[in-house]
């Protein structure tokens, strides 16, 4: 019978796509569950921010704004904005559907089984900051 372990985490974020590293609450989700075997999936609350494995260095944080900047702009037409008085984030949440809220990864001897440069991480597409709440999960033996 596979257990399962759950721990909450809650990290404040200062959108305009931000990036922030998650990796060691992650790591120390797993940690707490006693488990050897198994994965876990890491899983942010919100529809304008999404979670991804990346290199984290400055110059990947620096193309991922870029790419994104260039992929789905800010634009006062998305529908979003103007059908919703007050809003801004149209695109937000066109690259948080484009991106995708979580990710799953293997650990085996109670270790996430991540390549050597790939960190855990949250980015915040939003247009103001926020609190953002994500779920990790941890499945296993």
């Amino acid at each position: 019978m596979m257990a399962v372990h759950t721990v909450s985490l809650t990290i404040r974020m200062e959108g305009d796509t931000r990036v922030d590293n998650i990796t060691k609450p992650v790591a120390d989700a797993l940690a707490g569950s006693n488990l050897t075997a198994g994965i876990v999936t890491v899983f942010v609350k919100h529809t304008t921010a999404s979670v991804m494995i990346i290199e984290d260095e400055p110059g990947i944080r620096a193309d991922t704004k870029m790419f994104w900047d260039r992929l789905v702009p800010p634009d006062p037409r998305w529908q979003h904005n103007r059908v919703n008085p007050g809003e801004d984030n149209g695109h937000s949440h066109l690259r948080g559907q484009l991106q995708g809220p979580s990710v799953t990864i293997p650990f085996a001897a109670g270790a996430l089984l991540l390549g050597t440069w790939q960190q855990i991480v949250v980015v915040d597409f939003d247009t103001r900051a926020r609190n953002r709440e994500l779920v990790v999960q941890v499945l296993g033996e």
